[in-house]
């Protein structure tokens, strides 16, 4: 496992110092450039490119050569910017971590036997349990279903874009929302580039519903009164 991480790390490397110019806080590349590296450094090419991308995005840092680079105040995330094109750019925050200093919330396990049983303890199991316990609904006081596993698609100037789950919601005024859900198991991390791309697809397949992640509790007020009219 060290040695992919060392050959996918060398070969991003290279992408981002044959793109990068002193001082960008934004730096285009394309994915075809991954082969070219590979076979300029005379390194053995994944067989899938995309695991490349995956794992600086949500599994391993950055070669710090490429972290150094950065902005002061800044960390690099790879954003997708159209069919097999991406781009480094300099962000606030790169990773979406657990909040520790959160009070916990007791919810009492509705999971089936059978199912907690048999779970593999990958990402579909951990969306099964989010599920069955109906978290969603807990938590964000809509009422909630499960509409689609494992999206699979294109978002407008990103490329393709895979969403974990997609849940569509009602909340007591009958406003209706969308609610994209990834999961991450393992050492995976959620990384911001996810979610922007989840939001970027709901929007994109479904105009006609409320994305419930970019509305704060004062829009919520105001869409319940407009859907009451």
């Amino acid at each position: 496992m060290a040695e992919t991480t060392n050959r996918y790390a060398t070969l991003i490397e290279w992408v981002f110092f044959r793109n990068y110019i002193e001082g960008a806080s934004q730096v285009p590349w394309e994915r075809k450039e991954l082969e070219e590296g590979a076979k300029e450094l005379g390194i053995e090419l994944p067989k899938n490119l995309g695991d490349v991308i995956y794992s600086v995005r949500y599994r391993t840092s950055l070669p710090d050569t490429v972290i150094a680079k950065a902005p002061e105040g800044k960390h690099w995330i790879i954003r997708g910017a159209g069919k097999a094109r991406y781009e480094f750019v300099a962000s606030a925050v790169a990773r979406v971590l657990p909040r520790v200093d959160l009070i916990v919330t007791k919810v009492p396990d509705a999971t089936p036997e059978i199912i907690r049983s048999s779970a593999l303890g990958d990402e579909q199991a951990l969306l099964a349990l989010v599920r069955y316990n109906r978290l969603i609904d807990i938590f964000l006081g809509v009422a909630a279903y499960s509409l689609q596993n494992h999206l699979r698609t294109t978002a407008p100037g990103i490329g393709q874009v895979e969403v974990d789950e997609v849940y569509v919601a009602v909340d007591r005024y009958g406003t209706q929302y969308v609610l994209p859900v990834q999961a991450k198991g393992g050492k995976d991390e959620l990384g911001v580039t996810q979610a922007e791309q989840d939001i970027a697809v709901c929007a994109a397949k479904f105009p006609e519903l409320v994305p419930f992640s970019e509305i704060t509790p004062q829009d919520r007020a105001i869409y319940s009164r407009m859907s009451q009219r």
